[in-house]
């Protein structure tokens, strides 16, 4: 990780991606301006609307923070940046699926995936009948996360479920509607660790994240649909659960809800679709924060962010 002041003069006679660099500083000048289209992001304790800077109760611990955290997994954090720099959130979303995958595969073959697994030890994965479940009430299909004992963990055999369902609506236009949720006390709270390393190669992996993928199929949804494609979040929702959320037209947030994304612990970037849905709504500069520093945010900063377009008062189902 590289540290710089926005007063820094720019770099001269640099080339190659330029890796994880965090600035701070106030200053308004040319220079400013460069670093902040070139940082990772910048750190402030000020709020500001540019979504290029991340407001931060105190600059130094958290300056300290990420570079315990880049030092630990600087593989999975140099990937991260240079995924987030290479996608095109203006352009459609299976080239970044393409190159999101392609990089969680990377990772999952590195040394600190193979740390996590080792210092994890053997997982049992519990066998959870029906573990997303949908109904149709008129023009409204429903789908719902439904591990609620574990907080709607995201499994294989969950993925299956909810793109059979998301392909429903697709196929049928009398569909007009589509609500995602979760049962029990939160919506998602990401993938479930008791399934990670049980791929049989990352290749395979790859080919089962982009050939059979609820992001694309959610992506494609809220192009027909817009605001009636959303979800409706609550409790936690990290990892792959805020990734599918992102890509819907409209979330609504609970207002005690928690947002994050926790796959640097585990050697990994976000896998089901967030280097675009996120930052499609944030910036890949806020983007970079959640998975560089690990840290939640809440649902009014979410709000502020853009990451969701409303807080609501559901609660869990």
């Amino acid at each position: 990780m590289v540290l710089v002041d926005l007063s820094d003069p720019p770099p001269i006679g640099v080339t190659g991606p330029p890796g994880v660099v965090v600035a701070v500083g106030e200053a308004s000048t040319p220079d400013g301006e460069f670093w902040l289209d070139t940082a990772t992001f910048a750190l402030t304790e000020a709020e500001h609307e540019d979504r290029r800077r991340v407001a931060v109760e105190s600059v130094d611990e958290t300056v300290a923070l990420l570079a315990d955290r880049c030092e630990r997994w600087p593989h999975a954090s140099a990937v991260c940046d240079d995924v987030l720099r290479a996608v095109d959130v203006t352009g459609p979303a299976l080239p970044g699926i393409i190159t999101e995958s392609l990089a969680y595969s990377t990772l999952q073959s590195g040394p600190e995936f193979a740390r996590w697994l080792a210092e994890r030890g053997p997982a049992v994965l519990p066998d959870i009948a029906d573990p997303v479940v949908a109904s149709r009430d008129g023009a409204t299909l429903r789908i719902r996360f439904n591990r609620p004992k574990r907080h709607n963990a995201f499994s294989t055999d969950a993925r299956a479920l909810l793109l059979e369902a998301l392909t429903v609506a697709l196929l049928d236009d009398t569909v007009t509607e589509v609500v995602l949720g979760g049962n029990g006390p939160s919506f998602c709270s990401g993938g479930d660790l008791g399934e990670f390393g049980t791929f049989a190669d990352p290749a395979s992996a790859h080919v089962a994240r982009t050939r059979h993928s609820p992001a694309l199929a959610l992506d494609e949804l809220t192009r027909r649909l817009g605001r009636a494609c959303r979800a409706e979040i609550h409790g936690r929702v990290l990892g792959s659960g805020l990734e599918m959320a992102s890509f819907c037209g409209w979330v609504s947030c609970d207002a005690e809800a928690v947002l994050g994304l926790p796959e640097l612990m585990l050697g990994l970037i976000p896998g089901a679709g967030g280097t675009v849905s996120i930052t499609r709504r944030i910036g890949r500069w806020r983007t970079a924060y959640l998975v560089l520093s690990g840290r939640t945010i809440d649902a009014s900063t979410a709000l502020s962010w853009g990451l969701v377009d409303e807080i609501s008062q559901t609660g869990a189902a």
